[in-house]
């Protein structure tokens, strides 16, 4: 399969899915659910434990550094699920003593002893979910917190975690670049150290995809928002290391993330979760069942009825590597091309020289970097290696 085979594995981090919203928003192609009924927490969480000690033998010994806890919206589980959860991980796997641990949370679920109670569990980083601090944009975003709360939701959760990370959308719905100022000036005022700056993009198979919202900037106009907030990020002391994420330090950036852009492996568990696993030989993909209740009947009869596993082609693994690095705005060293996908660099040669060419790699041999202008075009850089 391999050129070389893999004398290393990459490090591994752990996803967990939890699947459920309160509401569902008309711009999110996640694999997310509106709650309808009760939630049986705990079967969900005993089918999360039994997916992955499905998944064991497939990574047996190898330390996981990081865990991701996405959804949907995890924080609409109570905090006991939550401690059952990271109880029941650390019972099955070999947990860094220092992993990151970080859990997704709107600011509609905010209680105190709830995310306290999230926090004594171990989970040691927050994400929470704003988008805006303008109501209105909160409105036509389908969003189902205000302002206040986002804002008291930030105050409080940055008294319980070191750790904060604000998401913010940008491009929005007649918004002036000074309204996408103020909302990551609000951002930046309440004094936490990683901010995700994301522009609105429009997925098919979602309502505004069917739909667009009246209002959307131009092509134009939203690149002038984007770079008014990436300025103003900047001169107040974040650095970007990717495409949307800014850290005040380097110790500050999202470790499970950067797993992801530098090509490392992730198990991922829970309904439509995705995986990445490295063998000596091959690599490999998990998906598992999408819809919660096809995943919850697999799990508690056939757990392997709910895990689908394929073989990434050779002929793929260099734009799948790039895809991902190249989101890095330094890049990746250079040799964890042949080390994390067996393939030569040599193999891609030609395409390295085109795209230096073109001005969108950095020359250096020992980095795989974007220039300025290829994280501009990223899209066109990344096509080179198709």
């Amino acid at each position: 399969m391999f050129h070389t085979p893999l004398t290393a594995l990459p490090p591994l981090s752990l996803y967990v899915h939890i699947p459920w919203c309160i509401q569902k928003c008309p711009y999110c192609d996640f694999n997310s659910h509106k709650i309808k009924t009760t939630l049986d927490e705990n079967a969900y969480i005993n089918a999360l434990l039994t997916d992955l000690q499905t998944e064991l033998p497939h990574f047996w010994g190898r330390p996981i550094d990081t865990i991701f806890i996405g959804g949907g919206t995890p924080s609409v589980f109570q905090a006991a699920a939550i401690d059952k959860l990271l109880s029941g991980i650390r019972a099955l796997v070999k947990l860094n003593p220092n992993a990151e641990i970080t859990l997704e949370a709107n600011p509609s679920t905010f209680e105190r002893d709830k995310f306290q109670g999230f926090k004594d569990a171990g989970v040691n980083r927050l994400s929470i979910g704003v988008q805006s601090f303008d109501n209105q944009h909160l409105k036509i975003l389908g969003r189902i917190h205000n302002a206040d709360e986002a804002k008291s939701a930030i105050a409080t959760a940055s008294q319980i975690f070191e750790r904060v990370n604000i998401d913010l959308m940008y491009a929005l719905p007649h918004q002036t670049v000074q309204a996408a100022l103020n909302d990551v000036q609000t951002a930046i005022d309440f004094g936490v150290s990683h901010i995700s700056a994301y522009q609105l993009t429009l997925e098919p198979n979602t309502p505004f995809g069917h739909t667009p919202p009246q209002g959307l900037p131009e092509d134009e106009s939203a690149q002038d928002i984007e770079d008014a907030i990436h300025g103003t990020l900047q001169s107040s002391g974040f650095v970007q290391y990717e495409t949307s994420a800014f850290a005040q330090h380097a110790s500050q950036r999202a470790r499970h993330n950067v797993n992801y852009w530098q090509f490392g492996d992730y198990i991922g568990i829970g309904a439509g979760a995705h995986g990445k696993l490295s063998h000596h030989d091959r690599i490999e993909r998990t998906t598992r069942k999408r819809h919660p209740s096809d995943y919850l009947t697999a799990m508690q009869g056939n757990p392997h009825d709910a895990i689908e596993r394929k073989i990434v082609p050779t002929s793929d693994l260099p734009f799948e590597f790039m895809m991902n690095a190249l989101r890095l705005v330094d890049g990746v060293p250079s040799h964890y091309f042949a080390e994390r996908t067996g393939v030569s660099m040599a193999k891609i040669a030609p395409q390295i020289a085109l795209a230096q060419q073109k001005g969108l790699l950095d020359g250096n041999p020992m980095f795989l970097r974007p220039t300025d202008l290829g994280r501009r075009f990223l899209n066109d850089l990344i096509g080179i290696f198709l």
